[in-house]
């Protein structure tokens, strides 16, 4: 669910002094930040996540001799308003694994800087970010419940037809909820609207 904050609070968690003064140096040049905490290890950002419960956990995937999918469980659980966004510069991690260990997103340290400062952001608000396409996440209209469901039918490959019986609508209310998703997601055609709400993280 989407929250609304005039600024937020940013955890960075990662054991390479290096990062944690790039991306402060970053993210204590957007307007949006109100403050920007940063840890070494698992106890340290534990200790900091019961402290000022930040809006949104940037944690590395591999955290020295721990794992960054269990302390994001364990970030979840003390301070349920802190939602994680987990990222790496050696592995990659399916949309459906960071979601198991209770993450809202991953990312690549390869990406831009825009992009990552885009991605936390998305993540401190509420959204979800996975895959490359953190800068259209926070672009990107959000749907209707209806037109999720839609969207969800279409991704099996169910016809309009098809759509309108299961939901009890007509086939002319389906094409105008497709018609509208496509123009949300700025996609042509129904390939095209799978694959983006894929790395937008809006199927399952």
């Amino acid at each position: 669910m989407r929250r609304h904050y005039d600024k937020l609070r940013v955890l960075i968690v990662d054991d390479h002094e290096v990062v944690h003064w790039g991306l402060r140096a970053l993210l204590s040049s957007q307007d949006w930040v109100e403050r920007c905490l940063v840890a070494s290890t698992a106890e340290t950002a534990l200790e900091m996540t019961e402290r000022y419960e930040p809006h949104v956990a940037l944690v590395d995937l591999f955290l020295g001799d721990a794992s960054g999918a269990e302390l994001c469980r364990e970030v979840r659980k003390r301070s349920p308003i802190t939602n994680v966004l987990l990222f790496s510069g050696s592995g990659r991690m399916s949309a459906a694994a960071a979601r198991a260990a209770g993450a809202s997103g991953f990312v690549s340290k390869g990406l831009g800087a825009r992009d990552v400062m885009s991605a936390i952001r998305v993540i401190g608000l509420g959204g979800q970010v996975f895959g490359e396409d953190a800068t259209a996440a926070e672009e990107a209209q959000p749907l209707t419940e209806r037109e999720r469901e839609v969207l969800a039918l279409v991704a099996t490959g169910a016809t309009n037809r098809e759509i309108a019986a299961q939901l009890h609508l007509s086939p002319h209310t389906v094409k105008d909820y497709t018609r509208n998703v496509f123009r949300k997601l700025e996609v042509r055609n129904r390939a095209e609207a799978v694959q983006r709400a894929q790395r937008l993280g809006l199927l399952a």
